[in-house]
């Protein structure tokens, strides 16, 4: 016969996993109901259940156990980031448990589930869109939770990023002063606030100049389908014209279309691309690139959710690094 878990126990009594792992390791500070807690204990009476052995040693209530949940393992900064991430863990004793969610809230919110089944103390999360509710189910427990490279605009939470409106006017002022015909604005289609305050930057400055500008944007799926097919629709190589990917992978695809094509840059257009990647140096023209203080932000987000799992007080701190626009040969 098959154990019972406090996922059963979740299930039956329709409350998170993190709820009931509150309630049956008698968590102080929380804000679950009287009447909840005593709809859980009576499941875990009913359906036999026994915790771990692990789970009943541990001391404290401490597992050193932290999860991180990233938008796509896949993508070369979430990789870098984590373990950057996971190397600080480390040196304060802690042990990372990574999900990736590929941008997709259900998976997201079964990822939050697992963790706190896995009684991580705490979270390094990146938002995806509509994960609103996971977020607010573990701020309302009073999980530790950190977000990093994105964030929530109408959720205070500790959190790390970039300041990416200000380097996206940077970018843009660049090019400006390029005297191109036209820029082309290469995004996404989306409602993730660091993004879009990236967007912001760009059409900010660019309304500030005489320059034509085009904005593509481009879904979360089927990119270089998208980012193809956009750019044979809109490149117009009669006219001195720059590029700007505002993520690594819009960059990857708009270079492969760029090689697919046997258009030279900068000769026959300059390009500007987000994110440090190693597919830029395989390109025969050195690729210009937003670069991310990745093992800063790595490191402060550790210290801002480990503070917050010692009950030291963080108020919604936000922490904003600064990124560097790394200047090579892919503009003329």
């Amino acid at each position: 016969m098959k154990r019972a878990s406090i996922k059963d126990i979740a299930r039956i009594a329709e409350v998170s996993v993190a709820t009931v792992s509150y309630v049956l390791n008698k968590k102080e500070g929380s804000r679950i109901s009287e009447a909840t807690k005593t709809r859980i204990l009576d499941v875990a009476k009913s359906i036999n259940y026994t915790p771990n052995k692990i789970a009943k040693s541990l001391k404290m209530n401490k597992t050193k156990l932290i999860g991180l949940i990233v938008a796509d393992i896949s993508n070369d900064f979430y990789s870098n980031i984590a373990r950057n991430i996971e190397d600080e863990a480390m040196k304060l004793g802690y042990t990372l448990l990574i999900g990736s969610c590929d941008e997709n809230p259900e998976k997201f919110k079964k990822l939050t589930e697992l963790f706190s089944e896995q009684q991580v103390d705490g979270m390094i999360i990146a938002p995806v869109v509509d994960s609103d509710e996971a977020i607010n189910k573990l701020i309302q427990e009073e999980y530790p939770i950190v977000t990093i490279d994105r964030y929530l605009k109408n959720v205070s939470l500790p959190g790390v990023m970039i300041n990416n409106s200000e380097i996206s006017e940077h970018i843009c002022d660049h090019l400006v002063k390029k005297d191109f015909d036209e820029i082309i604005y290469v995004g996404y289609d989306t409602e993730l606030p660091h993004l879009l305050d990236r967007q912001d930057g760009f059409d900010k400055r660019i309304g500030e100049s005489d320059i034509s500008a085009k904005r593509i944007l481009i879904g979360i799926h089927n990119i270089t389908e998208e980012v193809h097919q956009k750019m044979q629709e809109n490149l117009d190589l009669s006219k001195k014209t720059a590029i700007y990917f505002s993520s690594n992978k819009l960059g990857i695809a708009g270079l492969r279309y760029l090689i697919d094509h046997n258009i030279s840059v900068p000769e026959q257009v300059s390009l500007v691309a987000f994110d440090e990647t190693e597919a830029y140096y395989l390109f025969p023209t050195e690729v210009s690139f937003v670069q991310q203080p990745l093992y800063d932000m790595a490191r402060e987000s550790v210290k801002l959710l480990d503070n917050q799992i010692n009950n030291y007080t963080t108020n919604g701190k936000r922490v904003t690094f600064h990124a560097k626009f790394m200047e090579r040969s892919s503009v003329k």
